[in-house]
C-alpha cells in the first residue's frame, strides 16, 4: 500500500505540473500574439527608406534577362562576293608632248611616276619646268603625244550596260578614262557627264550583261551602323575596309551633307562605294579629312540618293540644272539672334540682293534673315543654296523671313543657275559713298554720321539710312569704316541721324548694339560694343 500510495502520489504531482505549463503556455500565446505585433507586420512598419536601403535590387525569379544589344562582329564575306565583282577600278591618263622629257633625268620620271600612280596627284612641287611633261594643246589631234599614267581612282558599275559612276575628281583634266573589271578586261570609257559641285560623274563603257550595284536607302541608314568600302587604295584593286557610320548630314560647307564614318579610305578609294550589311550602295567614298594626306578615322561620302539624282541629270542632258534667287548670304551668330531677338541662331542673312534678280523682284532686302525656303526649315545658312539649287528653275516658291522683329512670308520665282553671271553677282562693289562734310558724333559708338542727300539717296537706290563719316572706338574694333552706309539699328530701320540717336536711345545703355551696314552691294550685321 505504501509503494502503491507513493506511486499515486508522484503521478498526480506529474499531472498537476504538465497541466499548469500548459496553461502558462496558453497564456503566453496570448499574449504574443495580442500584444506584439507578427514578424510580417513589424516588417511593414519600418520606414520605407530603410527597406530600400536594406534590400537589394535584383530582377524577379522570373523576368527574362535584358537581350544583348551587341552579338559578335559581323561577317562580311558574302558582301564581298556579292558586291565585288561591281567595283572597278578607274584609270585616267594625260597626252603629253614626247619632247618635252629631253632635259629630265631617270630618277625625276620614276618619282612623278610613283606619285601619279599610288597618289593619283601630281608629284608636290611638279611644274611646268625642267624635266615635267608639257599637257598636249588643246585641239589637237588625240593621236599625237605620248599616253602618260595621270591618276587612279574607283568607281561601281550602275547599270548592266555598262553605266559606271565614280568622283568628278577622278577623271577631272584627263585625256583617256579607263575602267578594269574584277576579271581584268579593261574598256576605254566615255564620259556622259561630271559636275564638279557635287563631285558626281557617269561614264560609259561598251559592255553587257555586267553585275550591277543595288541602290540602298539613305533615310534608313543608322549611326553606328556597320558599313564597307570596296576600292583601289594606292592602285591595290578591290580592296575591301569596314567601319561604322559615325555621323549622317556632316555639313562641311559643300553642295551635300556627307556621310562620315571610320571606314579607312586613302587616295585612290576616291569613286568607290560605301556598302551597308544589306549589300547595297548607300555612299561614294569622296573626301578624307586628314593632315597627313592619309587616312586617319575620319571619311566622307556622298549620299547615294544625291548621287543618284546628279547623275540622271547628267545622263539626260549631259549637265546639272540649279535653281537660284538671286542672293549673298551669311550665317547668323548668337549675337545677332539675340540682339534682334530672333531667338536663337538659324536661318541666312541677306547681304546682298542682285538688282532686277528674282529675290529682287519678290521684295527681298539686304539685312532680312531667311529662316524657310517651302516651309523647310533654314537651320543653317548652308541649307538655302542646298533647297535653292534643288528647285526646279520656274518653280513658285515662298519664302519666310524675319524683318525688324516680326517674320514676313514673300513669293520668289526659282531661275536657272548660270555660274558665270553668279560669279559676276557675287563681286560686291567696294566703292565708298560720297562724303558730305556734315557729321554728328554719336560718342558712346564712336560714330560719326551725316544724313544722306537726295542726289546720294538716288545713287544708292534707297530711301533712307545714315552715312559713316567718322569711327573710332567700339566702331573702329568692330570694323565699320567711313564711307559705310547704317540702315537699321536693332530692329528698328532709320532713315535719318535723328531717328539713329532715336533708336540709340531706346536701348539698353551699356548693351552691344546691332546694326545693319552697307558697304558697297553687300549689307552684314555688325555688333558694338558701346563704351561703359
Amino acid at each position: 500500500m505504501t509503494s502503491s500510495f507513493q506511486s499515486g502520489s508522484s503521478g498526480s504531482v506529474l499531472r498537476r505540473t504538465l497541466v499548469v505549463g500548459g496553461v502558462l503556455m496558453a497564456v503566453g500565446l496570448l499574449l504574443s500574439s495580442s500584444l506584439l505585433p507578427h514578424a510580417s507586420q513589424a516588417q511593414q512598419a519600418q520606414p520605407a527608406t530603410v527597406l530600400a536601403a536594406a534590400t537589394p535590387a535584383v530582377p524577379a525569379p522570373n523576368t527574362p534577362p535584358a537581350p544583348l544589344l551587341v552579338q559578335g562582329l559581323p561577317d562580311f564575306t558574302q558582301l564581298v562576293e556579292h558586291v565585288g565583282p561591281s567595283v572597278v577600278s578607274v584609270r585616267t591618263t594625260q597626252r603629253v608632248s614626247t619632247d618635252a622629257d629631253e632635259d629630265g633625268d631617270d630618277a625625276d620620271q620614276q618619282m612623278r611616276e610613283f606619285f601619279r600612280r599610288f597618289f593619283g596627284t601630281p608629284m608636290p612641287g611638279q611644274g611646268q619646268g625642267k624635266g615635267t611633261p608639257k599637257a598636249k594643246p588643246k585641239g589637237g589631234n588625240a593621236d599625237q603625244g605620248e599616253e602618260r599614267p595621270r591618276g587612279l581612282g574607283s568607281g561601281f558599275i550602275l547599270s548592266a550596260d555598262g553605266l559606271v559612276m565614280t568622283n568628278a575628281h577622278v577623271i577631272d583634266g584627263a585625256d583617256d578614262v579607263y575602267v578594269t573589271l574584277t576579271d581584268k578586261r579593261e574598256f576605254k570609257a566615255k564620259v556622259v557627264g561630271a559636275d564638279k559641285r557635287t563631285d558626281v560623274a557617269v561614264l560609259k563603257i561598251e559592255a553587257k550583261t555586267l553585275p550591277s550595284v543595288r541602290i540602298g536607302d539613305v533615310s534608313r541608314l543608322k549611326v553606328g551602323e556597320w558599313v564597307m568600302a570596296i576600292g583601289t587604295p594606292f592602285g591595290l584593286e578591290n580592296t575591301v575596309t569596314a567601319g561604322i557610320v559615325s555621323a549622317k548630314a556632316r555639313d562641311t560647307g559643300e553642295e551635300v551633307r556627307f556621310i562620315q564614318t571610320d571606314v579607312a579610305v586613302n587616295p585612290g578609294n576616291s569613286g568607290g562605294p560605301l556598302i551597308n550589311m544589306r549589300g547595297e550602295v548607300v555612299g561614294i567614298n569622296s573626301q578624307i579629312l586628314s593632315r597627313s594626306g592619309g587616312f586617319m578615322g575620319i571619311s566622307l561620302s556622298i549620299p547615294i540618293d544625291d548621287a543618284v539624282r546628279i547623275a540622271d541629270q547628267l545622263r539626260s542632258g549631259g549637265k546639272v540644272v540649279r535653281g537660284r534667287i538671286g542672293v549673298q548670304i551669311e550665317p547668323v551668330s548668337k549675337e545677332v539672334a539675340e540682339s534682334l531677338g530672333l531667338g536663337k541662331a538659324q536661318g541666312a542673312v541677306v547681304r546682298m540682293v542682285e538688282p532686277g534678280g528674282p529675290a529682287a523682284k519678290s521684295g527681298l532686302e539686304a539685312g532680312d534673315i531667311i529662316t524657310k525656303f517651302n516651309g523647310v526649315p533654314v537651320e543653317t545658312a548652308g541649307d538655302l543654296p542646298r533647297l535653292v539649287g534643288g528647285t526646279k528653275p520656274g518653280t513658285k516658291s515662298i519664302l519666310q523671313v524675319f524683318r525688324r522683329g516680326a517674320y514676313k512670308e514673300l513669293n520668289v520665282t526659282v531661275v536657272e543657275l548660270d555660274l558665270e553671271k553668279a560669279a559676276k553677282a557675287a563681286e560686291g562693289g567696294g566703292d565708298k559713298v560720297p562724303n558730305e562734310p556734315k557729321a554728328t558724333a554719336v560718342a558712346s559708338l564712336g560714330l560719326g554720321l551725316s544724313d544722306l542727300t537726295a542726289a546720294q539717296k538716288a545713287e544708292l537706290k534707297v530711301n533712307g539710312g545714315v552715312l559713316v563719316e567718322e569711327v573710332d572706338g567700339p566702331a573702329a574694333r568692330a570694323g565699320l569704316r567711313p564711307g559705310d552706309l547704317i540702315l537699321s539699328l536693332g530692329n528698328s530701320q532709320v532713315a535719318n541721324v535723328r531717328q539713329f540717336e532715336a533708336a540709340l536711345a531706346k536701348s539698353e545703355k551699356g548693351r552691344p548694339v546691332n546694326v545693319l551696314v552697307r558697304r558697297g552691294d553687300a549689307a552684314q550685321y555688325v555688333l558694338i560694343r558701346p563704351t561703359k
